[in-house]
């Protein structure tokens, strides 16, 4: 019988399945975010946001055994046996061993040939595995190419738990509500890095890791940060996203230094129209395709088309993952989930982005859980112009 378990965020058998079907005997993940997924949700404080160390780099490994989750290992950094005294790894085998890459990887094999397969079919992120870890690994099992597994963890992760979506929800509303927070601060002369720290202390204040600000102010369409200042009667866009447990709220939403005027009502009306077309094909058992074409089908009848892009994406522990729906655009991967029905419990980001020739950038984002009847939009408030100058 496994300790731990009870929180994990997949089944074994569902992971079985999807290994056979991969032709993979064992699978070794060493991205931090799936690491972190196939342990329940645990990230190694010390290398959370950087991985270097020495002349090397933190690498942890979970070795998953098809068929056998009593022989599971995680090996990790020598310092994480004192997180396993405080809050146990559910893995019968742990190895805090490593300081970096060679070692871990080294500890890796040694575990594969005492409770592995002869010649195991060996499951890899190639993304997330250092070119010296991976030619030990192949030194080590000459006669047993390496596959890429990183669809197969991609597809394990697509469909949330009541716990992660529960994650993703909270996270979405923690945003929403630090950037209207944000922009009721921001005033008359508030710059780009003054209005991006508030946001980080907003949300660092609501419990978030703090991952990235985008922000733009004016006619401007540059995201980056400046010391570009706001000024009475423009515009901002607001677009950031937050970690809570390893789960990522990606929102965006507009703000006004004054009342709006007409035309940036009717611009972010169009915006909107665009955003609940899309949200309206959303269901479990529609295909990712019915969402993409509703989309783009309004889009096509409104006045500033020319200058708007709209895109849907799947969100989880990343913010680009399965349900994939669109072929490069804008990250390079295949549409290959445009065709396929969407399932109860997947989450979705749909965003709908236009660059004004000269009232700058107006853009929703918004996050939603496909439920069987439909979606529920997580943080969905301040979806319309939200006034600065008003805290």
């Amino acid at each position: 019988m496994l300790d731990h378990t009870e929180g994990l965020p997949y089944d074994f058998v569902r992971l079985d399945e999807l290994m056979e079907a991969a032709g993979i005997d064992v699978l070794l993940a060493t991205s931090k975010h799936n690491v972190q997924y196939l342990l329940g949700g645990y990230r190694f404080i010390f290398f959370s946001a950087m991985d270097a160390i020495g002349h090397s780099r933190y690498l942890p490994v979970v070795a998953y055994i098809r068929g056998a989750p009593d022989r599971t290992a995680y090996v990790g950094n020598r310092m994480e046996g004192m997180e396993h005294a405080n809050h146990p790894f559910w893995t019968p085998h742990f190895h805090p061993v490593a300081w970096g890459t060679t070692d871990a990887m080294t500890q890796a094999i040694r575990h594969l040939k005492d409770h592995g397969p002869a010649s195991p079919r060996i499951g890899v992120e190639p993304g997330f595995l250092p070119m010296d870890a991976a030619q030990a690994l192949t030194a080590a099992f000459a006669n047993a190419p390496l596959t890429d597994a990183t669809d197969l963890m991609e597809r394990l992760r697509a469909v949330k738990t009541p716990a992660e979506l529960a994650l993703l929800k909270e996270a979405s509303q923690r945003i929403t509500d630090s950037m209207q927070a944000t922009i009721a601060a921001a005033r008359t002369g508030s710059t780009k890095h003054e209005i991006i720290d508030r946001l980080r202390r907003e949300e660092t204040g609501r419990g978030l890791q703090f991952e990235y600000c985008l922000l733009t102010l004016g006619a401007s369409h540059n995201r980056a940060a400046s010391n570009q200042a706001w000024a009475e009667g423009e515009v901002l866009s607001i677009d950031s996203g937050g970690n809570l447990k390893g789960y990522i709220g990606d929102i965006c939403r507009m703000g006004v230094l004054g009342e709006p005027d007409s035309e940036l009502t009717d611009l972010l009306a169009e915006i909107e129209t665009v955003q609940q077309a899309a949200f309206a094909k959303v269901r479990a058992g529609a295909q990712g395709s019915e969402v993409i074409t509703a989309g783009q089908a309004e889009l096509a009848r409104q006045p500033n088309r020319d200058c708007t892009d709209f895109f849907a994406h799947g969100m989880g522990v990343i913010t680009h993952e399965a349900p994939f729906l669109m072929t490069n655009h804008p990250v390079t991967y295949e549409g290959v989930d445009a065709d396929r029905p969407l399932q109860a419990g997947m989450v979705l980001s749909v965003e709908t982005t236009m660059q004004h020739p000269s009232r700058g950038f107006v853009k929703l984002e918004d996050t939603l859980a496909v439920t069987e009847t439909g979606y529920e939009l997580y943080g969905s408030e301040g979806r319309g112009w939200n006034r600065g100058g008003t805290a």
